[in-house]
């Protein structure tokens, strides 16, 4: 091949890599204009982030991965049943799911640390939440792999099992700015 014709590949390969970049930062520019009220607390990535293949505890006791969301859109929310800012959030999750929840989306919600399967069936109980999966995580050790420092966090992924966004704290999931974030980014998944 001549010295031109690989100059022309390599200018066309950056112009789409360029392209792609601009596309992503586009993106994420537009959801970021979905913001508001304590959802500004969510922070987007520049670019996906890779997650972790470490394991929890499914709500049946099997042991899962975020592999078994692949292909999903998640809002994966870390939890105790000592948090008292988890138990304002968790019945927003709740809604969120159940006006949202699909094929191609779900709440994921892991409880991290000692929390005992009678003390979060009571949690939901006593919040009246019966939508969402009783997963846990007793030794911590899904949390820290995915950087978890304090609760609650809740982590959006895309349905390659990225991680896209980040929110520390509590939050209103069942705002309309919440819903507007997640569907527009199933709208994006879907394209």
């Amino acid at each position: 091949m001549g010295q031109l014709n690989v100059r022309l590949i390599g200018l066309g390969l950056y112009t789409c890599a360029t392209l792609l970049a601009n596309a992503a930062v586009a993106d994420t520019a537009a959801l970021e204009a979905l913001r508001e009220g304590d959802m500004r607390k969510l922070t987007f990535h520049a670019a996906p982030q890779a997650t972790t293949d470490e394991v929890f505890i499914g709500e049946d006791g099997a042991d899962m991965t975020l592999a078994d969301y692949a292909g999903q859109v998640v809002v994966l929310n870390f939890w105790a049943t000592w948090c008292a800012p988890c138990r304002a959030e968790m019945p927003g999750l709740s809604t969120l799911q159940a006006e949202l929840g699909s094929d191609a989306f779900k709440v994921v919600t892991v409880a991290t640390g000692r929390n005992p399967r009678p003390a979060m069936e009571r949690f939901f109980a006593e919040i009246e939440v019966d939508n969402l999966p009783l997963h846990a995580d007793p030794k911590q050790k899904f949390a820290r792999s995915m950087g978890v420092l304090g609760l609650p966090v809740t982590v959006i992924l895309d349905q390659d099992g990225m991680e896209i966004a980040r929110l520390q704290g509590d939050a209103h999931w069942d705002s309309d700015s919440a819903k507007a974030i997640v569907t527009a980014i199933l709208e994006e998944t879907a394209s």
